[in-house]
């Protein structure tokens, strides 16, 4: 039997083989990544690393054993037809038996298009029977946190959220819930709606950053049409921008705020606060 995790070299896939690690021996895990280079250090550390691509399914034949459980990380590829992609994973681990498939999706309440491939592969892992676990991770602290230079630039936080609210956690309190699932018992065919324990505002996003640095940053709220052109004049593609803005809208109504206690409970500790990433943002 091993823990799987596929997308093992991305930002959250990372941080759940690196709690792994600490909870199980090297050899009873397998990384899965497109580029074995990127993987040499949990190599060097024992864990078996197997090199696969979503794109290419014969790369997934003989991957899984029966009785394996499996994180299905999904994919940041959003012009490559994501639930198509997953699909290949779950035919594999359909195939071979495992005993648990978990997969990284979005909040039950979340409308946005983002939220459209999740619930597309939910419906896939439902209809094949294989044994799942839900994670449906809320945003993460990192989606604002890792790209402070143009709010330090300018002095304002931009979004198209109005006055609401959402429950960030970081990476790691996400990858903390996996593990959780992967290394223990009784989850099978559960969901879980997972958020930080705090949902907060753009204001108040605003203003930790202006204590934090001394300086003044205010929260400048804008149209998604505006969002949408500020983030496609930043270089991203006008799709992916509609769909950040998209998600922006949710925010406004609401649907990004977890109050089920779900992270929390499974992590056995309370979620990082926003103050925290940001502190650690500032001095990285």
């Amino acid at each position: 039997m091993s823990i799987v995790v596929t997308g093992a070299t991305g930002h959250l896939g990372r941080h759940v083989v690196e709690q792994l690690l600490q909870k199980v021996p090297a050899d009873q895990i397998t990384a899965v990544v497109r580029d074995a280079g990127k993987a040499a250090d949990f190599a060097e550390r024992g864990v078996r690393i197997a090199v696969a691509d979503y794109n290419a399914p014969e790369t997934f034949d003989g991957l899984f054993s029966a009785g394996d459980k499996v994180l299905l990380i999904s994919g940041n590829e959003f012009d490559k037809g994501r639930v198509q992609q997953h699909k290949v994973v779950i035919d594999a681990a359909n195939e071979a038996g495992v005993a648990l498939l978990a997969y990284t999706s979005a909040p039950g309440s979340l409308t946005a298009a983002l939220a459209d491939d999740h619930r597309g592969t939910e419906q896939a892992i439902l209809d094949s029977g294989v044994p799942y676990v839900l994670l449906r991770n809320g945003w993460y602290h990192e989606n604002y946190t890792e790209n402070l230079a143009p709010v330090l630039e300018h002095n304002a936080v931009v979004a198209a959220a109005g006055e609401g609210r959402v429950s960030t956690a970081s990476r790691a309190d996400y990858a903390a819930a996996a593990v959780a699932v992967l290394t223990g018992e009784g989850h099978e065919n559960t969901t879980y709606e997972l958020g930080g324990d705090t949902a907060w505002s753009f204001a108040e996003y605003a203003a930790e950053l202006s204590r934090q640095t001394g300086r003044e940053i205010t929260y400048n709220a804008v149209s998604p049409e505006v969002l949408t052109g500020i983030l496609t004049g930043a270089g991203l593609p006008e799709p992916l921008a509609a769909v950040f803005a998209g998600v922006d809208v949710s925010i406004s109504k609401g649907e990004l705020v977890v109050s089920t206690g779900d992270l929390s409970r499974l992590i056995g500790r309370p979620t990082t606060p926003i103050s925290e990433a940001i502190s650690a943002a500032l001095k990285g």
